[in-house]
Parts: C-alpha cells; structure tokens; sequence
C-alpha cells in the first residue's frame, strides 16, 4: 500500500484529489495538509510514501516544505503539482530534492499512475525539460583545468554516464552510445548517484551542469585527465 498526503491550500482542491485516490486499492490517503508545515509535520509522523505537494501555498511555499521534508532520514518522496508558468518554481523544486512534477490540470487518472511512478524510485519528468530547466537558471562554473572536486570520485565510465544524464538520455540511448548493455549503464547510473550523493536523475541532471561537465547550448563535451 502506498502512504499518500496530500498537500494544498485550497480544500476543494485537495478533497478532490483525495476523493480520485480513494479508489485506488494500492494507495491509502493517509493525510491531508493545507500549509507546507502541516506537510512537514505529516511527514514525520505519517510513516508516508509519498507526499503530493503544491507548489503555490501561503505561510510555507511547496519548495521549502520539500527542502525540509527530504532531509530526514528515509523522507517520503516528493510529487510536485505545477502549472504551466512555474518554470524558475520548478526549477528550485527540483533543487530541493522533488523526485517529480505533475500539472494540476493533468487527467484524473494521471495523478495515481504519477503516484505509482514515483513511489517505484521514477523520476517523473521528462530529462529534457529538466534541461532546459536548468540551462536556463543554474550558474555555471568558468572552465578551468582539471575535474572538478565533487566528480573526482567518478570513473571515466561514469563520468561519460553523467553527460548522458545531464543531456536527458535515457538507460537506453546511454548504452547504445557508449556500446553498453542497458543493465551495465543501470549499474552506472545508481554508482553515479551513490557517489555523488543524488536523490534521483533530476539531480544529476543539475550536478552535471553545476560543475561544468555538460555547457549550456550545446552538447558540451569537457574532458578530464583522471
């Protein structure tokens, strides 16, 4: 069963996502919050799954509930619900640690296969807008020589992994490009995310920009001597 809180300050709003949920045999509806204090507090106290978060709230905004909901220990994760004008609020979700993002006016039937992907370890976004997302609002390092401190962990194989991942390559489009097999660029992926301590491809998404390995406009290539 998957632990669900949902969180909005408009109640007909979140009554009316409860009441799409409640059908669901997989998922329970195990809290309802209107503030993101009331979603922090159910998050440590409601054993959840996930929590679904709106962006827009008074008191405590989505993103900083979410930024103080995924430092705890084992957090639920977080489902962001947006509009289509919330890019720079999307943006500072995502660096807040949101694993995915939904549009409120998605169709019913959305929000708990969105729930389901999400609580599978999914990242619910598309890697591409996650790009331009973040090609439009990080602040990129001035190149310089070396690799930079936080991938020096990485192997040459990971790091050619993480320029995938920050051009929103899929598993497969990474394997076909560096003539992987698909469960080898997996292996990959979660070694990239463990060592650099990421949530989530989102977030490796931004690591990649962040420290310069893939340049705003284009395909970026830096190499690095290991």
């Amino acid at each position: 069963m998957i632990r669900v809180a949902l969180v909005d300050d408009q109640a007909l709003v979140r009554e009316g996502f409860a009441a799409i949920l409640r059908v669901e045999p997989d998922i329970e509806v195990a809290a309802l919050a209107a503030t993101g204090r009331e979603a922090i507090a159910a998050a440590r106290t409601g054993h959840l799954d996930i929590v679904v978060m709106d962006i827009r709230m008074p008191e405590l905004d989505g993103i900083e509930a979410t930024r103080e909901i995924v430092r705890a220990p084992d957090p639920p994760r977080v489902l962001i619900l947006t509009t289509f004008d919330a890019d720079e609020l999307v943006y500072h979700a995502m660096r807040a640690g949101a694993s995915g993002f939904l549009l409120k006016d998605a169709p019913p039937g959305r929000l708990a296969r969105a729930i389901r992907d999400v609580a599978a370890g999914e990242t619910l976004v598309d890697a591409g807008i996650a790009r331009r997302l973040v090609e439009r609002f990080v602040a990129h390092p001035a190149p310089g020589p070396g690799t930079p401190e936080p991938l020096t962990e990485l192997s040459a194989r990971e790091l050619e992994v993480l320029r995938g991942l920050g051009r929103g390559r899929s598993n497969a489009e990474i394997a076909a490009g560096l003539h992987l097999s698909p469960a080898t660029v997996k292996s990959h992926v979660a070694s990239v995310l463990r060592k650099l301590g990421l949530r989530d491809r989102i977030q490796a998404v931004i690591a990649a920009y962040e420290t310069g390995l893939i340049e705003p406009g284009g395909e970026g290539d830096r190499t690095f001597d290991m």
